[in-house]
């Protein structure tokens, strides 16, 4: 029994574990949070190195996740922690390890049927219907085949001629704010403009945009007792986004190609006929990879500079530091805080015997924080010498296909800022997102000043 549950018995946790590790969708998400309640508050420093599980949400809902990294990277870089509520599984790190885990494919699988790339994911044939096969959990060639499928859309010379409109679009934002008045600036700048965009992208109508942000944090909320009373329940939501999508899926196979995501997919031979559950899984991919990056970094970042008001006078008395500022933001961010791979075959890392069928948690907000390969890592410093060096958007062949497009909302967004108001105060306490996978900010009030 790990010391700092708060429920002495371990029965129900076992118990729990065992419906969880079946696929059991009807588990009850308060029956799960109560069991393996912690106090988030608690010294990391003074319990057993085995009991260290990072993974628990509640460690990020209250941004105390820090400590255990630290003490994981000085002392046990590969961890393996056998008793949590995502099934037992190894902590990567640090930031060579990670990377070298990402780098090989071959070795450390994506594969839905072996778990997928979530702590906690369970393994499931492709036709089951809460399986959801998508391409970042597929191992080449599929991979491959899917992902050349969208990547158009997210080379430079497009992303080029979507700029203007994306800056047209964050200025009707940011005019139509109140100025010296506390409003939350997740819901009315950084979701505003990530659904309009992914609207675009999508080709879908403007109308129907607040959907995608709907079904991408229905995603990041299945476990959530808050939210759905048990997976099942959350699974429902999504079941209406695969009706929604399947519908202009086929209109599109009838219409001549255009240039949005869905059309590429309704085209291509790799993704024209996907089953019900493989076109709900690339979809769900798409919408929170190009949702969660962006708002979270765009609300990150506006913390980051307010937590750090030296870095924020800077800013301001150089905006030309914006392009170096973004990474260094999507660094400190680490909108996901994870990815799980599962061992095809007995592998040795880090000095450490990983057997096969074992998960294995590639910590990239740990990896960000390395101070032995990020020099001053626990420092925000947006004129940093290399701002690339992180690992936020992966490595190898799953790396972020829309780093690109993240990068440059997030540049012109600061820059359009820039351009109207002396500060962007944050006035209250912000309200962090109870997710070890998505490490994004739900509330976080500010004030504009002119």
């Amino acid at each position: 029994m790990a010391v700092q549950h708060l429920e002495a018995d371990n029965t129900k946790r076992e118990a729990l574990a065992a419906r969880l590790s079946t696929g059991d969708m009807t588990v009850s998400n308060k029956e799960i949070a109560d069991a393996f309640e912690i106090d988030p508050h608690f010294d990391v420093n003074k319990i057993p190195l085995d009991d260290i599980d990072p993974s628990h949400p509640a460690l990020f809902a209250n941004d105390t996740v820090w400590d255990h990294f630290a003490r994981l990277r000085k002392e046990d870089p590969v961890h393996y922690h056998k008793e949590s509520s995502v099934g037992p599984y190894w902590s990567v790190t640090k930031y060579k390890d990670i990377m070298e885990v990402d780098r090989q494919h071959d070795v450390f699988s994506s594969q839905q049927r072996l778990g997928g790339i979530v702590l906690g994911g369970v393994a499931r044939e492709a036709d089951d219907a809460f399986a959801l096969p998508m391409f970042i959990q597929e191992d080449p060639p599929k991979h491959d085949d899917q992902r050349k499928v969208v990547t158009p859309m997210f080379i430079p010379r497009n992303l080029a001629e979507l700029e203007p409109l994306i800056r047209e679009r964050i200025g009707v934002i940011l005019d139509g704010l109140p100025r010296n008045e506390e409003f939350n600036w997740v819901e009315h700048v950084s979701v505003d403009l990530t659904a309009q965009m992914l609207a675009t992208i999508f080709g879908i109508p403007q109308e129907d945009r607040m959907k995608l942000i709907h079904w991408s944090d229905t995603v990041s909320s299945l476990q959530d007792p808050e939210v759905f009373e048990n997976t099942e329940e959350g699974f429902k939501v999504l079941f209406e986004c695969l009706a929604y999508f399947t519908e202009h899926y086929e209109a599109r196979k009838k219409e001549p190609p255009r240039f949005d995501l869905l059309s590429m997919m309704a085209h291509d031979p790799a993704t024209s006929n996907m089953s019900p559950q493989e076109l709900l899984g690339n979809v769900l991919l798409l919408i929170v990879g190009g949702n969660d990056t962006t708002r979270n970094s765009i609300s990150g970042g506006v913390l980051a500079l307010n937590k750090n008001p030296d870095q924020y006078e800077k800013l301001l008395q150089n905006p030309g530091l914006i392009p170096k500022m973004i990474p260094e933001i999507i660094r400190w961010q680490t909108p996901l805080a994870h990815m799980a791979r599962t061992a095809l075959r007995d592998v040795e890392l880090g000095g450490k015997q990983i057997k096969e069928g074992d998960r294995v948690a590639m910590w990239y907000i740990s990896g960000n924080r390395d101070e032995d390969y990020i020099e001053n890592a626990d420092k925000f410093i947006i004129d940093r010498p290399n701002p690339r060096t992180h690992t936020s958007f992966g490595y190898g062949v799953h790396r972020c296909v829309g780093n690109r497009l993240a990068e440059m909302q997030l540049n012109v967004t600061w820059e359009e800022i820039n351009k109207r108001f002396s500060k962007v105060e944050v006035t209250g306490e912000p309200l962090l997102q109870r997710s070890s996978f998505v490490h994004g900010i739900r509330d976080l009030p500010i004030t504009l000043r002119e």
